[in-house]
């Protein structure tokens, strides 16, 4: 994995097809993205949950493309795909053969029931110390073809049926899908919601022991084809260290939040402290696909978290202020959300379209440890798309706009997105990022982030009272200075 920022996308939602994704980042994109995640493209897209519930996980939607146009991305640039470990569709062919022969399906075994975690004398308490992303019991009571009923696991909806993962079929299931990836030029390979994988009867049924062994197997069946694995979880900080102390690659959540809380309050002293102790295998990101996770700097139980639970309500509230209530509408139970402690928005709507804030929040993103992704909504400092979100009265909808090819044009053409690509090249190309990390003592108002190598070096210092910022680029004694403000300036000498 190149240590350069990556892209991370729709396919049908900005550039039509996987051709679309192509042309764009040989042309209007050309140059800016060290490699490109491409969210699930998998039969069908634009399922229950825009594709994390494939139907068939081993074949490309025929609308966005096929295996060969994928295979022509690769050899262009670094693809990561999601391996959507915990589940498929209510409609994928293995569930719908379960539905039509009942126990004599040859995918009997290929799916999770209540019962084989939880026998029928289980006491109550063991169900009730599963963790959930979602408020009710993980369980779909499902009628079969034959009238017999079974309580089948679905972690994250109705919709999308665990799979027994330690099962033969199970495992096989897993093992074609890295393959096909490996056949089609596939580099890396995104756990979706692997956390959820292993169920153990009295237990929370989320990041056990257990499923560290299986991510460790995992990675060593993709490690076979040459991919990198990259791990999702959303939990307790302390949770996602110890997580990335056992895995290639992590996702710094936690960053979003606080770069918000940091923003918002003008202290910098709870970001500060998470970067001292932040992985460094980690992805760093300020918007996904996903909402902005609270549950990544609060506290569990008498673990401390990053802020306090009133630092998080303020945090919370902020956001619903600054995006002028959109963000509550789309937020909890108000939608369809299969995570009720995630905060939907757009990042831009959520620093109230300030164009110099969010130049600040990306900066800081981009001088943090990791290699930093950027969602394209957020590329194109996007803002909340209430009407998607009235439509399909999902969440998350509002920060997943579908772009036409015009609006990509005139978006390129502002001055923030301008000055957000030049951001982007500087973080590719200064020598400094090759080299050591360090975060300075400063003033609880100020950052003062540094990279050093032995070709050059390269500092970020941001006011956030005066919400300004400096970068500083040294490169073999040549000094190059950039003022951020509501855009990126080169500072003559």
């Amino acid at each position: 994995m190149r240590n350069a920022v990556q892209l991370i996308t729709y396919v049908d939602r900005l550039g039509g097809n996987i051709r679309g994704i192509s042309s764009l980042l040989g042309n209007e994109l050309a140059g800016l993205f060290g490699g490109v995640h491409l969210l699930p493209y998998f039969t069908k897209c634009d399922g229950a949950d825009a594709g994390f519930d494939p139907v068939d996980h081993t074949k490309v939607d025929e609308r966005l493309g096929d295996w060969t146009t994928l295979r022509e991305l690769s050899e262009q640039t670094y693809v990561l795909s999601d391996l959507i470990v915990n589940h498929v569709s209510r409609d994928s062919s293995q569930f719908q053969d379960v539905v039509l022969n009942g126990a004599k399906s040859l995918f009997w075994d290929f799916f999770l029931r209540r019962e084989d975690i939880f026998p029928d004398d289980s006491p109550e308490e063991d169900i009730e110390k599963i963790y959930r992303p979602r408020p009710g019991l993980p369980f779909s009571t499902i009628t079969l073809d034959d009238d017999t009923t079974h309580d089948f696991w679905t972690t994250f909806s109705p919709w999308q049926l665990d799979v027994d993962v330690e099962s033969a079929a199970g495992r096989a299931y897993l093992e074609t899908i890295l393959k096909i990836f490996a056949d089609s030029g596939v580099r890396g390979i995104r756990l979706d919601a692997v956390g959820y994988a292993i169920k153990r009867r009295g237990t929370a049924c989320f990041m056990l022991p257990d499923t560290f062994d299986f991510i460790e197997s995992l990675r060593r069946s993709a490690a076979q084809h040459q991919m990198d694995v990259l791990v999702e979880i959303h939990s307790h900080h302390q949770t996602q260290i110890d997580i990335a102390q056992r895995v290639s690659w992590v996702y710094d959540f936690a960053l979003p939040p606080l770069v918000l809380h940091t923003l918002y309050s003008t202290d910098a002293t709870a970001l500060k402290n998470w970067l001292t102790i932040s992985p460094r295998n980690c992805i760093t990101v300020l918007d996904t696909h996903d909402g902005i996770g609270m549950i990544d700097v609060a506290r569990d139980g008498e673990r401390a978290g990053l802020l306090t639970d009133f630092e998080i309500e303020e945090l919370v509230t902020q956001i619903g202020s600054r995006t002028s209530g959109e963000s509550r509408l789309a937020s909890g139970h108000a939608a369809a959300n299969l995570d009720i402690y995630q905060v939907n928005t757009t990042f831009y709507d959520a620093l109230g379209r300030s164009d110099k804030l969010y130049l600040l929040a990306r900066a800081v993103q981009f001088f943090s440890p990791g290699i930093p992704q950027v969602y394209y909504v957020g590329l194109l400092a996007g803002q909340n798309d209430t009407h998607l979100l009235r439509k399909t009265g999902v969440g998350r909808d509002i920060n997943r706009h579908y772009y036409t090819h015009d609006e990509i044009h005139d978006a390129l053409k502002r001055p923030v997105v301008q000055s957000l690509c030049e951001l982007i090249r500087i973080r590719n190309t200064a020598a400094g990022f090759s080299g050591e990390f360090k975060s300075h003592v400063c003033p609880d108002h100020q950052l003062r982030l540094s990279w050093k190598s032995k070709r050059g070096s390269i500092e970020l210092l941001v006011d956030f009272e005066n919400q300004d910022g400096k970068i500083i680029v040294n490169e073999q004694g040549l000094v190059t200075q950039y003022r951020i403000s509501d855009t990126l300036t080169r500072i003559e000498q």
